[in-house]
């Protein structure tokens, strides 16, 4: 069983990746194998909406979406990491998000999922509803903690010394742990996930 952790922030080994790496050691202590994917300061593309990645499964943009797809079509979970920009997610990791996540049903689905996000004071609720929502609309089982996953600080050192936030990391890598040996022991047992349903699309004028 496998993990990846993303880190949408900026900076490689900020206060994000302190976080995740909170959760990396719990889940490796769990069994779990992991790897962290940061995905870069290369500016990323928004989605164009041309379509072109649901006949080739890979978008045009060549760029950190197309080799996190790669992996993630070998991952059985993923935790999410951003940082707080004006209380949401930052650009890069919500164009990022957009191209990964459009059109996947099928490589995303009935994958355990979590997002967190770190600030120095605010904006972590919002941009944690931000992330969920990537999950909710992909059948996705959404991995909670004991709080909303968030940590605070201006610094690693700082993230270091919010012991409420290290330890809603920590029960959050452990339930991530938990709900990937259910379903691998489900699968044993002949409890497989139902079958996708072809989406119906509707709108507001027909």
């Amino acid at each position: 069983m496998k993990v990846i952790l993303v880190n949408g922030s900026p900076h490689h080994n900020g206060c994000t990746f302190t976080a995740l790496s909170e959760i990396e050691k719990t889940l490796q202590a769990q069994g779990i194998e992991t790897e962290m994917f940061w995905i870069g300061i290369r500016p990323i593309s928004g989605c164009m909406g041309c379509n072109q990645c649901l006949q080739t499964g890979r978008c045009c943009v060549e760029d950190s979406v197309n080799l996190f797809l790669a992996k993630a079509a070998h991952a059985d979970g993923f935790v999410f990491g951003s940082p707080v920009h004006f209380a949401s997610a930052t650009g890069a990791l919500t164009s990022f998000m957009d191209r990964a996540f459009y059109g996947r049903a099928s490589l995303f689905a009935y994958k355990p999922a979590a997002a967190i996000a770190s600030c120095r004071r605010a904006g972590s609720t919002s941009t944690f509803d931000q992330l969920n929502k990537y999950f909710t609309i992909s059948n996705m089982p959404v991995v909670s903690s004991n709080y909303w996953n968030g940590v605070h600080g201006n610094s690693p050192e700082e993230v270091m010394q919010d012991i409420e936030g290290l330890q809603t990391m920590r029960i959050l890598g452990r339930n991530m742990a938990w709900l990937l040996k259910c379903i691998e022991a489900g699968n044993q047992a002949g409890v497989t996930p139902p079958p996708l349903e072809a989406r119906t699309n509707t709108n507001f004028i027909r």
